[in-house]
């Protein structure tokens, strides 16, 4: 009974993320519609982070968003992923240091 429900379960998972695939395959869409297509990612992302950004200090707030900002101008110049997360943890974290409450 519990390997039907897996089975189950998977199909239900599977067949709206496999249909599209085979539709959307044989769709033509105009460039507007690439280029929004391509920025769903983005939108998506930036959705999942920013909440987070303002909950690293709940009573100063503005740390995350000096951390988030570095973390952007760094992205923006081009340095390295890994690179860019350490700069905005290390910017945090300075700032929690040398800001006391």
């Amino acid at each position: 009974m519990i390997f039907l429900l897996i089975i189950g379960m998977s199909l239900v998972t599977l067949l709206p993320r496999l249909i599209p695939v085979f539709i959307l395959e044989k769709l033509e869409f105009k460039p507007w519609v690439n280029r929004w297509l391509q920025a769903i990612p983005y939108a998506a992302l930036g959705a999942l982070i920013f909440p987070g950004i303002l909950s690293v200090e709940p009573d100063r707030p503005y740390f995350g968003l000096i951390g988030g900002l570095v973390a952007v101008l760094l992205a923006w110049i081009g340095i390295n992923i890994v690179l860019v997360v350490i700069g905005a943890i290390a910017t945090v974290f300075l700032l929690t240091i040398f800001i006391p409450m």
